[in-house]
């Protein structure tokens, strides 16, 4: 009997080999920040670059530029963050039909912060919640910029759009931020 050795997947024509391992490693750190603007839970990035790592290896498109490679993961990221999303949508609409008939016991709320903890996050969240208002993009790119301290050029070549664009954008994001922030400011001083 004799072994039949498994033949090699042929590359389409004009597309780049990728090692993916290397391509994945370089921008992980980007995706991250991509999915977690977009989910908002830890426990959930891991997930979802699991998805984007498998979906980008499976891909069955070639790639004709290596230079868009970062792009493209981008847009894989995204798409999977909608479908954990759906998942987790529908896994949330089935726990509360089962809590709804009786079948589970709902959580008792947590105790409240201490005093002295609240005074010295209340900055922090101000700021997390004016973000969690924002739209995702708004939050990719301001924290791509402030905290990565990314430059123009960067942002402009992951996001996949021109300089001028990119600034607009920006500009965008840190007014809708600056008013989120100020309308937060005035409710709780109209409330107090």
């Amino acid at each position: 009997m004799t072994e039949i050795e498994p033949s090699p997947i042929p590359e389409a024509p004009g597309s780049i080999p990728i090692d993916w391992g290397a391509t994945l490693a370089e921008h992980d750190h980007r995706l991250r920040i991509a999915v977690s603007s977009r989910l908002g839970e830890r426990q959930a990035v891991e997930e979802v670059m699991q998805e984007v790592a498998l979906a980008a290896v499976a891909q069955h498109a070639p790639l004709a530029e290596s230079g868009k490679v970062g792009a493209w993961l981008r847009q894989i990221a995204i798409r999977q963050c909608l479908l954990y999303r759906r998942r987790r949508g529908r896994q949330f609409k089935l726990l509360d039909r089962f809590v709804r008939r009786g079948g589970g016991v709902t959580a008792e709320r947590a105790a409240p912060d201490p005093l002295h903890w609240l005074i010295d996050i209340e900055r922090d969240q101000n700021v997390r919640n004016a973000l969690a208002g924002l739209p995702s993009r708004d939050v990719e790119l301001l924290l791509l910029k402030y905290t990565e301290d990314w430059s123009y050029r960067q942002l402009a070549e992951h996001l996949g759009i021109a300089e001028s664009a990119l600034e607009t954008r920006l500009h965008r994001a840190r007014q809708r931020l600056r008013e989120s922030l100020a309308s937060r400011v005035d409710g709780k001083e109209g409330s107090a």
